[in-house]
């Protein structure tokens, strides 16, 4: 059985969904301002994988990631390009889904935006004021009642009267207490707004994704997941006004993903130590680096450096070599591979130990490959088909290992052939010269009795 630690109880739970056979799960998207980092990268491949299990296990996943295309970043931003705000949220949308395709992430069912479900947010914050948990300030602006939801301070584990208003916590002076959090903001002059209730304005960021995940899933559904920087205030302030608007449980499961730091360094723009998707995916292949974020545990805190993706590239160089030569098989059926899999996957979705059994499985592949090519293509199948959970090992062999930045096929080709001319004509000062000249392209060759073959040095 499949047990997911949740954060709303801080324990393992065997996962029940509220519909036999079909799983609702929501996680927050990205706020599109700029390009999406190596953090961003290991929240949405843990939750892809997530995802992909579920849907090994047999379920029906409705799958739900919003974007959040208007916020107080976003106009920050598109003022200082003197940019119209929809065209710097529709640019960098492009290069977020760019950068999702390359890692291989599966599409989310609903991609919702903040700025299309306005109504459905003035809908919900007008249930929160009529059942006596929101109110409007002196400036127009609506704000939650933090202190008339007793609840409050579930997910995060706070205690109301020991929280201080943090960094993420706005401080004004017409709010009726510190913790309150806005609903629906007036707008500035210049600024983008919509009609309401209250005036011309914009909401808040907390408000979206309640509107957006109970209109897509209801007001109850299975899963929400996001960040661990996510629990407080947002996730928490979430939890907080839809179930005083619903007065329902919100989400049953609550998943959090560890935080990402470089060399031993929060991530961040001031450090300096800020990198992009795309910064790393000029180096290595979009496969490494999505091997790399599963390697640890997805609530593990995961410190990141220029070495780790060197290790990812050996591994993934290891499994490629075990499925490399082997023709398309049925796959090997009640395994012991297979059930270690599962029992790791279903221990809170446990990559790396999930990953150890498939590194036994291509030790087994590599022990069979001489004496069994059958089984051992069987058994290549069954490693193929554990590793689609995990979003890896689906290339051919070929691709892998002729694949690389600024690789010219077409040369490799020509002088492997020159070669094999200079070979047969017995020119063998000339033979040597080139395969000297393919091995500073990093270029290995692999001469055997069926020809000659060629992979690129990893």
């Amino acid at each position: 059985m499949l047990k997911i630690f949740n954060t709303l109880t801080r324990q393992k739970e065997i996962f029940t969904p509220i519909r036999p056979e079909k799983v609702g799960i929501y996680f927050c998207g990205v706020t599109v301002y700029d390009y999406c980092h190596i953090g961003h990268a290991r929240i949405y491949v843990s939750a892809d994988v997530i995802i992909r299990y579920l849907r090994f296990l047999g379920y029906e996943v409705k799958h739900v990631r919003n974007i959040t295309d208007i916020d107080d970043k976003i106009i920050k931003r598109a003022n200082e390009n003197n940019e119209d705000y929809k065209a710097l949220t529709h640019r960098f949308i492009q290069a977020m889904h760019e950068d999702f395709a390359a890692l291989k992430l599966t599409f989310p069912n609903h991609e919702p935006r903040a700025t299309d479900y306005i109504p459905q947010m003035i809908t919900l914050i007008e249930k929160i004021i009529a059942h006596g948990h929101g109110y409007v300030a002196e400036n127009g602006d609506v704000y939650f009642d933090v202190r008339n939801f007793p609840n409050y301070g579930c997910l995060s584990h706070h205690d109301i009267e020991q929280l201080e208003s943090g960094a993420r916590v706005e401080v004004t002076e017409v709010k009726r207490d510190p913790l309150d959090f806005v609903l629906w903001k007036i707008a500035k002059p210049g600024e983008p707004s919509w009609d309401s209730p209250w005036g011309k304005g914009r909401p808040g960021w907390h408000i979206e994704c309640s509107a957006m995940s109970i209109n897509l899933l209801g007001e109850n559904f299975d899963i929400h997941g996001g960040g661990r920087d996510l629990i407080f205030p947002h996730h928490e302030n979430e939890l907080a006004q839809s179930e005083a608007a619903t007065r329902k449980k919100f989400a049953n499961y609550w998943i959090h993903g560890g935080f990402l730091q470089i060399e031993k360094e929060k991530m961040s723009k001031s450090l300096g130590n800020f990198v992009t998707i795309r910064d790393v995916l000029k180096e290595y292949s979009p496969e490494v680096l999505r091997y790399l974020l599963l390697a640890s545990h997805y609530r593990s805190p995961l410190i990141y450096t220029s070495d780790m993706l060197q290790q990812s590239q050996q591994a993934l160089t290891r499994f490629y070599t075990a499925l490399r030569f082997l023709p398309d098989a049925e796959r090997a059926a009640n395994t012991e591979f297979e059930e270690r899999f599962i029992e790791a996957m279903n221990d809170d979705f446990n990559t790396p130990v999930a990953l150890s059994v498939l590194f036994d499985l291509a030790h087994e592949i590599q022990r069979l490959r001489d004496k069994d090519q059958d089984n051992a293509a069987k058994h290549a199948a069954l490693l193929r088909y554990l590793s689609d959970a995990l979003g890896i090992l689906q290339s051919d062999p070929e691709v892998f290992f002729k694949s690389g930045p600024d690789v010219n096929s077409e040369k490799i080709e020509a002088l492997i052939a020159a070669r094999q001319t200079a070979r047969q004509e017995k020119q063998w000062a000339e033979a040597d010269r080139i395969r000297d000249e393919l091995a500073a392209m990093s270029v290995v060759i692999e001469d055997n009795s069926s020809g000659t073959t060629w992979k690129l040095q990893k």
